[in-house]
């Protein structure tokens, strides 16, 4: 309180406009200060944040009910190697049954596809990669979001046509950022341009070693995409659209280049370093801004130029 009064006298030389921006500003924060008000009246309450039972549980814990993996070579729906499955609770992604990795890379598709979402996955990297795989795999895995439905991918395709979130382990030293951004068969526009390179990092930080980092991404249909890294905003972009390359032997009546992505399939990766996932959520913003609506919740974000109802 008593730097709050030294400050009001340090500018009691400025004009009277000059003291009345001040006191504004002062008040509001001052507000802020536990105490400052006197008994009766409340402080001002914070906004609320989405309850836990908002949240749509993807992953039960118990086993892969929801869930399709999709394998390079392999078809639809077959698990080669056990690759994905649910041990105590905890999905994991293992090549134990593999040998050499053979560039067998997969997605762990889920059933439903969304659009205007929050996304969150606890995960963490163990133990050694698999023999053969490449060395950019190293502690590296994705969530794959606005992807194509795992039906129209041929047998021999690697990677679906999607934005990755990228997931990362640090190597022990040095930086090695997570959350950042990947583009197998797309492009977004970040800062008023397209941006047409295969990945992009965030600023978050490092994690090394086997620690669990939770990880969200927020998605407004075909508009902005952000990327959290233990609730810091680590990246941020907008317009995903199928473009580029990265991808083999998609079909071509997939790739209609220049196309907005306004929703689509959510995957997890296998790209033959193990992972687990200990949680994967969502937030389903599919609702009304409108505070008479029966789904209205207080944290629905409007995105510019959706409407009110989301996803539709």
């Amino acid at each position: 309180m008593r730097k709050i009064f030294a400050a009001f006298g340090a500018v009691r030389q400025h004009g009277d406009e000059s003291r009345k921006t001040f006191l504004g500003i002062l008040l509001l924060s001052a507000l802020t200060i536990p105490g400052f008000l006197p008994a009766g009246f409340a402080q001002p309450a914070a906004a609320p944040g989405p309850a836990a039972e908002d949240w749509i549980q993807l992953f039960n814990g118990q086993d892969l009910s929801g869930w399709t993996p999709k394998i390079t070579g392999y078809a639809l729906g077959e698990n080669f190697g056990n690759t994905f499955r649910v041990e105590n609770g905890i999905l994991k992604v293992s090549y134990d049954q593999y040998g050499p990795f053979n560039n067998r890379f997969g997605h762990l598709f889920y059933k439903d596809r969304f659009s205007y979402y929050r996304l969150a996955v606890e995960y963490r990297f163990t133990g050694e990669q698999c023999p053969g795989g490449p060395s950019w795999a190293f502690r590296n895995s994705g969530a794959m979001i606005h992807g194509q439905p795992a039906d129209t991918m041929t047998k021999d395709q690697d990677f679906p046509i999607s934005i990755e979130v990228q997931l990362l382990g640090g190597p022990g030293t040095g930086t090695r950022t997570t959350a950042n951004l990947c583009t197998p068969g797309t492009h977004v526009v970040r800062n008023d341009r397209l941006f047409t390179t295969h990945c992009l990092n965030s600023n978050s930080k490092t994690y090394h070693g086997d620690q669990w980092v939770r990880m969200e991404v927020e998605v407004h249909g075909s508009g902005t995409i952000q990327h959290r890294v233990d609730g810091d905003t680590v990246l941020a972009y907008e317009m995903p659209q199928i473009g580029g390359g990265n991808v083999s032997h998609s079909d071509a009546r997939t790739k209609q280049d220049g196309e907005l992505l306004s929703g689509g399939s959510i995957s997890l990766q296998s790209e033959s370093h193990p992972v687990e996932f200990r949680k994967v959520e969502l937030l389903n913003l599919a609702g009304c801004m409108d505070p008479k609506a029966s789904n209205y919740k207080p944290w629905f974000i409007k995105a510019e130029n959706a409407g009110c109802a989301y996803g539709r």
